[in-house]
């Protein structure tokens, strides 16, 4: 449902915001698409609310590499969620908006920072998140 909150495991708050229709399969790129581009990208999407979890959400849930709540590569998935909540003040149990999350994206993730707060992540020498990081910058 448009309504309900859109739940999140902390990492996933950048990986929104550089997403760009790729992904590690068609139903988990098609699922990514139907929440950054169908919700957090439409009208109104900066007023949709997002619940931080500490295990899979919403995005994981079609992902090959989900296991339960956990993932194949756990221990690296862990590792980013840890320093993005560092440094997004995000708390398991946190709520805030769209319209929130890339305020703080803003203010706390400056251009260049992706190399070490996303290091380890496969999509990161893609360029895409690094390019909507700028491009969020150059819009405040």
């Amino acid at each position: 449902m448009a309504n309900t909150p859109l739940r999140y495991r902390p990492h996933h708050f950048l990986c929104s915001l550089g997403f760009q229709g790729k992904g590690y399969s068609d139903v988990f790129t098609a699922n990514m698409a139907h929440i950054v581009e169908d919700r957090l990208r439409a009208p109104g999407g900066d007023d949709v609310e997002i619940e931080v979890l500490g295990a899979t959400d919403d995005i994981c849930a079609p992902c090959p590499k989900r296991r339960g709540t956990l993932c194949t590569a756990q221990d690296k998935i862990a590792t980013l969620d840890t320093r993005h909540a560092r440094a997004l003040g995000l708390f398991v149990g946190t709520r805030l908006t769209w319209g929130d999350a890339k305020q703080r994206i803003r203010a706390n993730v400056p251009p260049g920072a992706l190399s070490q707060l996303c290091a380890g992540c496969q999509w990161l020498e893609l360029g895409l998140c690094e390019t909507a990081l700028k491009k969020l910058h150059e819009s405040a």
